[in-house]
């Protein structure tokens, strides 16, 4: 069993979507439902799993072009209020934590880590997601995109999300799965791990990872070599 006193008062901000959960099949469900109601073929899971992580609109607009029928901006507000209204009530349907995230955020909350959810998703959608599957009483702190001045890749939603949770960023690790994790990290002078298992229309081996993970299982250890490397 490794030491892990260099994870007591650290802060491990975490990326919802493609890192802490598999939410892919109830977001392209949602959008799915709009392209139906629109008279739009639906997108097939794989192509459009890569659009996740930006935040709805995004997800919108990528997958209404990636069908040949981009939205005109003036319909752009209704659409995503459409959005919101069906993915509310199915964000938790089909999602799942990905394999191992129930141990490794035991074992990271047991060892005095300071645990964050910081997401572009808006909080309003987060937190339920995180209480239906009973992962809320783990974080301290749950930042979504709506809350900083900007959202990831800008390093103020990832301060704000470790200053939620009662931590310091000098003592912090991201862990994401997207090029909006890894500019934030960079952008906030925090380390990064990225899981291989995310959503990404970047290969993440060329995201710059300071470790790269398949599974939860390896993350405790790789947070405490890259704290043990920077330490306060």
């Amino acid at each position: 069993m490794p030491d892990l006193t260099p994870l007591a008062g650290a802060t491990i901000a975490f990326d919802l979507d493609g890192t802490l959960v598999d939410s892919a099949h109830d977001l392209i469900g949602a959008l799915n439902v709009l392209l139906e109601q629109e008279g739009i073929a639906a997108l097939p899971l794989a192509e459009a799993r890569p659009f996740i992580g930006h935040g709805a609109k995004w997800l919108l607009e990528r997958g209404f072009t990636a069908q040949g029928h981009p939205v005109p901006g003036d319909q752009m507000p209704a659409l995503f209020d459409r959005f919101i209204a069906h993915y509310s009530e199915h964000s938790a349907d089909l999602t799942r934590p990905f394999p191992g995230v129930v141990d490794c955020l035991t074992e990271l909350k047991a060892a005095g880590a300071k645990l964050s959810v910081c997401t572009n998703k808006l909080t309003s959608l987060s937190v339920p997601i995180l209480e239906r599957l009973d992962l809320a009483k783990f974080f301290d702190s749950v930042v979504g995109g709506d809350m900083p001045p900007a959202p990831k890749p800008d390093a103020r939603h990832l301060a704000m999300a470790v200053a939620a949770a009662g931590g310091q960023i000098e003592r912090a690790v991201m862990v994401g799965d997207a090029a909006t994790d890894a500019g934030a990290a960079r952008a906030a002078g925090v380390p990064l791990v990225l899981v291989s298992f995310g959503y990404t229309e970047t290969p993440v081996a060329e995201l710059g990872a300071d470790i790269l993970i398949d599974h939860f299982d390896e993350l405790t250890e790789a947070c405490l070599r890259l704290l043990t490397a920077c330490p306060a």
